[in-house]
This record gives structure tokens, C-alpha cells and sequence, in this order.
């Protein structure tokens, strides 16, 4: 079968199967990388970059390189490309988790119980969540559904439609090395440096593909672009930024502005400040932004790759 026919099928069977079975309580391929880059992390770790740069390239080019193989492996084998091409696709997507996650914490505010909240707030993101209240959940639980469409969904499938399998597993491995030690903590400021400057150039496609769809997706195209254009770069990330100014432009919600994370107070600038501030029916509103927008990719994904192997084909 053709790899564009491989990635289209595959990436289609993948999202079908995190749409139904979600991310697994157990067990779960990221965790496991993660369990592996921590053991490396307590081997390598010093307070210098380049230790944090080989941190990040063993763990990272590991994984790549164990995904290119298994890739490799079934070449040729009937339909075991699309297989292991869906079992990537839902190993490292995570929408339908991100969806439940943002509407546990949105019933349990709409229910009027902030203790509930607070507590599951850190399933989803790094917020201090004693230092929020209702409103600030409610904000902190869209700003998080914003930027994990891009990360969890929109990223991983604009590097597979690019590199396959490997490409995958490799914006998947980068995005958790981020995570885990890419913050501004006293212990990762400089050993983490690398991978938060690996994860800012794999995650800029993806959130630029992210901000556009859900400027389509949203029902507000003027002002989702408005709302990129004027505010997107005043945000500390370069790619959160896009996807979180046109998310709030698209809600026709104010995002931004005062939080907390791991005591650290911080006074970020105002997206979309023409807007209202959010309320708990947005977290509704905005998970079901983020699915449509996981369904545009898909399309543009599988639709580019499709094409791009079409015009390939008649040039030889």
C-alpha cells in the first residue's frame, strides 16, 4: 500500500480509537517513555545545557529511532503499516482524555463544588489551583484546552502526515521532554533548555495549523484572526500564543492575564481584550471547538499527504 494511503487510513483509525477508547488508566506508551526519560534524566543530569541538550537527544532520537525501525519492519506487510500507523496515531493523540478532563472540572463547577475542581485542575494543567477561583478554573480550563489541541491533537498529526510513524513518535517524545523538564525551575532552568527550544520548533506548524482551524472551526473568523494578529506575540510562548489568542477570539472570551504555577506568580498579557470573561459554559464550548478542529486536521493531513503523493507520482 502507498505511504499516503498508509498515513490516511491509519491516522483515521487512530482518532476512531482515541475517540472510543481514550487514553488507558495503565499502561500507557507516553508514561512509559516518560518512566524511561526520568532514569535517563537521574543518570545525565548536571546544571548545564549541553548535559540537558544529550538528555534530550538520547531520549528523543531513541524513541525516533525505535519507531523507524518497527516502521521499517512492516513495510510491504499487507495491512500491518496501517496498524502500527493507527496504534501510533492513538498512542500519542489525546483529545477525547483532554475533552473528558475540561468537562469533569466544568461539572463540577456548574455543580458549585470548587473543592472538586481544585482538586482534578492538575490532571489538566499546572496551575497553582488554590490560588483560583471559580472564574480563574473555568479560564485556566479553556486557556489548557486551547493549547493542548495543538500539543495533544493538531501537532502530532501535522509531524505524522510529514514523517510517519516516526514523526509521531518523535513530536510526541519532545512534547513530554518539555513537559517534564522544559519549565523554568531552579533544577531544569538550564538542563531543560533544549528541550523546550526542540519542543518550540516542532510545535510551531501545528500551532499555526491550530490557530487557522480554529479561526474556520469557530464561528467567528474575523474575530479569532483579530484576536491573533494583535495579541498572539505578547504571549511568552511562541506557540501558545497563536492558538490561545484565536481560541479566544473564536469564544469571543478574554483569556490571559494573572496565574500561578508552582508558586510562581505570573502577570501574562490580556488576549482578546475586547472580550468577556470566561464562564463556565465556555469549557463546553471550547472542547467542542477543540474536536472540530481535530477533525479539520485530520482532513488537511490526510488530504495534503494524499495529494502531495498524487503529484509525486506524476512527475515519475
Amino acid at each position: 500500500m502507498r505511504n499516503d494511503r498508509v498515513f490516511a487510513y491509519g491516522a483515521a483509525a487512530g482518532l476512531a480509537a482515541d475517540l472510543l477508547l481514550a487514553d488507558p488508566r495503565r499502561g500507557h506508551p507516553v508514561a512509559a517513555f516518560g518512566r524511561a526519560a526520568a532514569g535517563v534524566e537521574g543518570v545525565l543530569w548536571r546544571d548545564h545545557r549541553a548535559w540537558g541538550a544529550l538528555h534530550a537527544a538520547v531520549c528523543a532520537g531513541g524513541a525516533t529511532a525505535a519507531a523507524a525501525l518497527a516502521a521499517r519492519a512492516v513495510r510491504h506487510r499487507g495491512a500491518l503499516p496501517v496498524a502500527l500507523t493507527a496504534a501510533s496515531v492513538w498512542a500519542v493523540v489525546g483529545g477525547t482524555s483532554l475533552g473528558r478532563e475540561a468537562r469533569a472540572i466544568g461539572g463540577a463547577l456548574a455543580a458549585g463544588d470548587l473543592d472538586v475542581a481544585r482538586e482534578r485542575l492538575p490532571h489538566l494543567c499546572g496551575r497553582d489551583p488554590q490560588a483560583l477561583d471559580g472564574p480563574g478554573i473555568a479560564r485556566a480550563v479553556v486557556e489548557s484546552v486551547a493549547e493542548n489541541t495543538s500539543d495533544a491533537v493538531v501537532g502530532a498529526l501535522v509531524w505524522g502526515a510529514l514523517g510517519g510513524v516516526p514523526g509521531l513518535v518523535a513530536f510526541r517524545a519532545v512534547n513530554t521532554l518539555d513537559a517534564m523538564v522544559g519549565h523554568k525551575s531552579p533544577r531544569y532552568r538550564r538542563f531543560g533548555w533544549a528541550s523546550a527550544r526542540l519542543d518550540d520548533v516542532a510545535g510551531w506548524p501545528g500551532a499555526r495549523l491550530t490557530a487557522a482551524l480554529a479561526a474556520v472551526a469557530g464561528g467567528n473568523p474575523r474575530g479569532a484572526v483579530r484576536a491573533w494578529r494583535a495579541d498572539a506575540a505578547k504571549h511568552p510562548s511562541p506557540n501558545a500564543g497563536p492558538v490561545e489568542a484565536s481560541f479566544a477570539g473564536a469564544l469571543g472570551v478574554r483569556l490571559g492575564g494573572t496565574l500561578s504555577y508552582g508558586g510562581r506568580v505570573e502577570h501574562r498579557p490580556v488576549l482578546n481584550g475586547g472580550g468577556r470573561a470566561v464562564e463556565v459554559a465556555d469549557i463546553e464550548r471550547a472542547v467542542r471547538l477543540s474536536r472540530r478542529v481535530g477533525v479539520l486536521t485530520l482532513a488537511v493531513c490526510a488530504g495534503g499527504r494524499l495529494a502531495y503523493g498524487a503529484i509525486k507520482r506524476r512527475r515519475t
